[in-house]
């Protein structure tokens, strides 16, 4: 039985409650999902939920009544062995084992499938992420958005959701002149520029600038007038540096559906159509000679200066018109990751997407990332060998590969920062989480090659009434947990949730496989047992793969 099955079961309690006149109730106050959840203690039973103390007030009677109530309706539901009212209310249900069981063999035929659903088919979401400017390596934080943006979109349409990968590519402002101007200062062996980039990477491009025009029968071009010469650096150096970092992201695991280059926004006129509108809707003022947007009216904490007095684009301007050239291709709902600097942008943007009509937190999501710091022999790595400056991804692959870089990236929420230890990392030890879990599975494939070499077949026999260990209990549950898991790690936009789970599902599965055999010891006899653990076995193996699949990690055969 699973938990969306017992939440209906517990539903057609109450409405069976409500017909016999103990609950004076509305059937339309019925929830339609009713919440269960894992005792903490394992003897309080397989599932609790506190419904009757949700329900007793508004339904006329006192919370443990309802739950005597509920109880009596339950203990006749097939599958449920036993039903206790605990305090002042809460119910404790415990699972028949044989109907706890056959979740093993619905595990392994749905294979792929188990977990997932069909909760969010009906959205079109964009996700934007990474996004770092063109004018350097991703350095720790655009990382960290490369793996869990990467993971939320494999949750997303694991629940069914439309999702396009989107890179937001910044080739449009001052910071793509100071790149420029650094690539000629390199190659004419000058200092970089005060305010300019720095770095081994700086020297490689430029020298990689001159050389490609050689290639192609330019003339040099350190020898052209001084602004055609930083606009030929500028358009090879940003070409050369955006291929870098599509690789590198591509050789991650990361590839995006679309990339979107901030100057098209303003070449094709999309950033005079957005102010347009929201002229038109009343949003705009002219105050000082500059045009202003009333974003004070959608809860930002002043308003924002669009086009400057100088008749310049102010930053706002572009955003405004990226949310909008958003919507208009059809994205319902809009996920933007930015990094912790980027914190003051929540506001405005709310207020842009308010402007437009539409509702904020909800058409436009916008999530705040924090700090990477990674630490190797108890001290803090500051720096880049080829950066100079940050460390990128690329140091981190190099010093722990990719799996356990995006794993440790994932594991943690977000809004909290995060130190990587790289020593720990290179590890092949159980402090190591991704080792625990990636071992888990070599484990589950490593039983299963020695069930075979030992005649222990899964279609010989299934009979999940012999599982009936703690252990195995404790293993069902966890396995039954993970459509729950995956579906919340969608809502609530929090992959991590289900690298948690894999670590809970990894640390069941060791503790059962120390203590139940799959086969048997010597020349024994193979058992009913046997066969059926092997399903046991083989679920808690396809659930590790699933779950390391929405991670972006691979799921070893053997390590």
């Amino acid at each position: 039985m699973t938990p969306q099955e017992l939440s209906q079961a517990i539903r057609h309690a109450l409405l069976a409650t409500i017909s016999d006149g103990a609950l004076t109730l509305d059937v339309s106050d019925v929830p339609e999902h009713i919440h269960v959840e894992r005792p903490r203690q394992r003897e309080h039973g397989d599932w609790a939920t506190n419904i009757a103390m949700q329900l007793a007030k508004k339904g006329g009677t006192n919370p443990r009544a309802l739950a005597e109530n509920l109880s009596r309706h339950l203990t006749d539901t097939p599958g449920i062995s036993a039903v206790d009212v605990a305090g002042p209310g809460f119910l404790n249900i415990t699972l028949d084992a044989a109907v706890a069981g056959e979740l093993a063999k619905t595990i392994v035929e749905a294979g792929k499938t188990y977990g997932t659903s069909n909760t969010n088919k009906h959205k079109n979401i964009n996700l934007e992420f990474v996004s770092a400017n063109p004018t350097g390596p991703i350095h720790l934080g655009g990382t960290r958005w490369a793996a869990v943006g990467d993971s939320l979109a494999r949750v997303l349409e694991a629940t069914g959701a439309r999702v396009c990968r989107e890179y937001y590519f910044n080739d449009h402002g001052a910071q793509i002149d100071r790149f420029a101007r650094s690539l000629v200062a390199r190659a004419r062996n000058e200092a970089a520029p005060e305010d300019g980039y720095g770095g081994q990477y700086i020297q490689d491009i430029a020298d990689a600038v001159i050389a490609g025009a050689s290639a192609a029968g330019d003339p040099n071009p350190l020898e052209l007038p001084a602004d055609e010469c930083q606009e030929y650096f500028r358009a090879r150096g940003v070409d050369l540096m955006f291929a870098e970092i599509k690789k590198s992201l591509h050789d991650f695991g990361v590839d995006f559906d679309v990339y979107f280059h901030e100057n098209d926004l303003y070449t094709s006129g999309a950033v005079e159509r957005a102010i347009k509108r929201l002229d038109d809707a009343g949003h705009m003022f002219t105050q000082d000679g500059a045009n202003w947007l009333r974003t004070t009216e959608f809860g930002d904490d002043k308003d924002r200066v669009v086009i400057k007095s100088d008749g310049n684009a102010a930053y706002i301007a572009g955003d405004i018109a990226y949310y909008l050239d958003k919507r208009e291709r059809g994205f319902d709902e809009i996920v933007m990751m930015l990094g912790a600097d980027h914190h003051g942008y929540v506001a405005r943007l709310q207020a842009v997407t308010a402007a437009f009509g539409d509702t904020p937190y909800k058409n436009l999501q916008i999530l705040i990332g924090q700090m990477v710091n990674l630490v190797k022999d108890g001290e803090p790595v500051r720096m880049s060998k080829r950066a100079g400056t940050i460390v990128t991804l690329e140091d981190l692959v190099e010093a722990v590969g990719v799996d356990a870089a995006r794993y440790s990236l994932v594991r943690s929420s977000v809004d909290s920062s995060i130190d990587i230890d790289l020593d720990l990392l290179a590890k092949q030890t159980n402090d190591n989480p991704v080792f625990y879990v990636q071992y888990a599975h070599a484990r589950t494939a490593n039983v299963a090659r020695n069930a075979a070499a030992a005649g222990v077949r899964r279609e010989d026999a299934f009979v999940p009434a012999t599982l009936t260990h703690p252990t195995e209990a404790a293993l069902i549950g966890q396995l039954t947990e993970f459509p729950r898991v995956l579906a919340q790690a969608a809502e609530l936009h929090e992959p991590h949730r289900v690298a948690r789970y894999a670590e809970a599902l990894a640390g069941s599965y060791h503790k059962w496989y120390g203590e139940c055999r799959v086969t048997p010891l010597g020349d024994g006899e193979v058992t009913d047992t046997h066969r059926t653990r092997l399903w046991l076995n083989d679920a808690t193996r396809q659930v590790l793969a699933n779950a390391l699949e929405l991670l972006g990690v691979n799921a070893p055969e053997r390590m």
